[in-house]
């Protein structure tokens, strides 16, 4: 009993911490910074690395057609060797529509040491650089709808701040039960990994980004060497973030009002390969670091329930009291999160569980790596990276 009670007050004593030392990272308030309008709008290149995404085009690329920009701006969709048609389906799509002009092309099969989307990522920027003389790169995903304004929003936020990278994280499809018992704690998740005011001080080192949304300015891009210097990478937004802000470039990261995924997860399965693909890769393939993760998880999310049924049963006071706080504060953490996502507070209290369930995405994906088969994603499966020069 004693080993349990001190597990439970160790929780509870790193509750207060994520509390009140973690970069307030529950509050859901950090939204795009106050923005003036540019006298001169830039000019921008959308490039949309896209690979097999014939189910979800139909939803988003209408979006980007229809973005109400006062300067210029062209889309370059790079078809990563899709096998459903998704080149001819985005040809289709913007057939006879005004907006943005779009471009449809394919740079094949990715060298050794490239991920596909970062591949495409080049052609597309290449592409830009050769079309147009773009001073921003939109970089979006083929599964992100913009509202009509979120283009002119973001260039506007990026030139009021002197900012070289705003990104914003999409808002997830909450539809289905699984959508709605993983999809807010995955962002919870990520905030809580990287404090979103961390991420925006530009003396902090923390940094990252959510991919499906990345506005860039080109020098910066260019300063950081985006993107070969970051080619292996598998979560390729939060190294993209790591090499601007390392290079000198300011960068901004919040929660989005206006973009969201489109992409469904019905059931639990496709949600548990999203994590568990790049979650060992985010521990660095390091088992000892995978251990400790493991270790942590256990101690902060499923130590307080534990202790809590442990606690009545027993009549332990005290392990029933430091059960209960640390779950109380757990909870209050994570009702912001599930507010943003407009779902019902009394989610909150079944965290634990959802923590069970990343933890054992966590190890499923160590497993899958040491089977070969690590970070796979739509037919490839990406190697450790390795040191790059």
């Amino acid at each position: 009993m004693s080993t349990l009670m001190w597990i439970t007050v160790g929780s509870l004593a790193a509750w207060v911490w994520l509390l009140l030392g973690q970069g307030f990272f529950w509050r859901t308030d950090v939204r795009l910074p106050s923005r003036t309008p540019p006298d001169d709008w830039p000019s921008v290149a959308i490039v949309v690395p896209a690979r097999d995404e014939a189910e979800v085009l139909p939803s988003s690329l209408p979006s980007l057609l229809a973005q109400d920009y006062p300067g210029r701006a062209e889309i370059f969709l790079v078809d990563d060797g899709s096998t459903d048609g998704t080149g001819a389906l985005a040809r289709s799509l913007a057939d006879g529509r005004g907006g943005p002009p779009l471009t449809v092309d394919s740079p094949g099969e990715p060298p050794p040491g490239w991920t596909g989307k970062l591949w495409a990522v080049r052609h597309g920027m290449a592409l830009a650089r050769a079309r147009t003389d773009a001073e921003y790169l939109l970089l979006t995903d083929a599964d992100i709808a913009h509202e009509p304004d979120s283009l002119r929003e973001l260039v506007a936020a990026a030139r009021s701040g002197g900012l070289d990278l705003v990104s914003q994280m999409a808002r997830l499809r909450v539809a289905s039960f699984w959508e709605r018992l993983v999809v807010p704690a995955f962002v919870y998740f990520f905030a809580q990994l990287y404090p979103f005011r961390w991420i925006n001080r530009p003396a902090a080192r923390t940094a990252a980004a959510a991919g499906g949304c990345v506005l860039l300015r080109r020098e910066a891009a260019e300063r950081a060497q985006i993107p070969d210097s970051i080619r292996q990478a598998v979560i390729d937004d939060v190294s993209l973030a790591r090499a601007v802000k390392r290079s000198g470039g300011r960068i901004w990261l919040g929660l989005a009002e206006r973009v969201d995924s489109v992409r469904p997860y019905p059931g639990l399965a496709p949600l548990w390969r999203m994590v568990s693909r790049s979650a060992y890769a985010q521990l660095r393939h390091n088992p000892l670091l995978l251990a400790g993760t493991v270790a942590g998880m256990a101690v902060i999310y499923l130590a307080p329930p534990a202790a809590v049924l442990t606690g009545a049963l027993t009549g332990h006071t005290v392990t029933l009291t430091a059960g209960a706080a640390a779950w109380a504060v757990m909870t209050g953490t994570y009702v912001p999160m599930l507010r943003y996502y407009r779902q019902s507070p009394a989610l909150a209290p079944l965290l634990p569980f959802t923590g069970l369930l990343y933890l054992l995405m966590t190890v499923d994906s160590a497993v899958q790596h040491y089977r070969g088969r690590g970070a796979a994603w739509k037919g490839r499966t990406y190697a450790r990276p390795e040191a790059m020069p």
